[in-house]
């Protein structure tokens, strides 16, 4: 799978800077909301055909990067 920095953007005109999917008006707390709430990838797919089983992924892969990366202040 490619990285995901080729499908996450961020753009400051589109959905108040939030990290989206390829420009889209769909951004990865979208997915991550919708996967928490019971939504499978199916159901994300189906519902949003402009998606791809790759961004899903991607998504996953940037948030886990960001958990990844966030320093806690003791």
């Amino acid at each position: 799978m490619e990285h995901y920095s080729a499908r996450i953007t961020i753009d400051a005109n589109t959905r108040f800077g939030r990290p989206c999917i390829r420009g889209l008006r769909i951004s990865v707390y979208d997915i991550l909301g919708w996967l928490a709430s019971g939504m499978t990838r199916e159901d994300i797919l189906k519902d949003f055909p402009e998606l791809t089983e790759e961004d899903i992924q991607a998504a996953l892969s940037y948030a886990a990067d960001r958990e990844h990366t966030i320093l806690i202040a003791s």
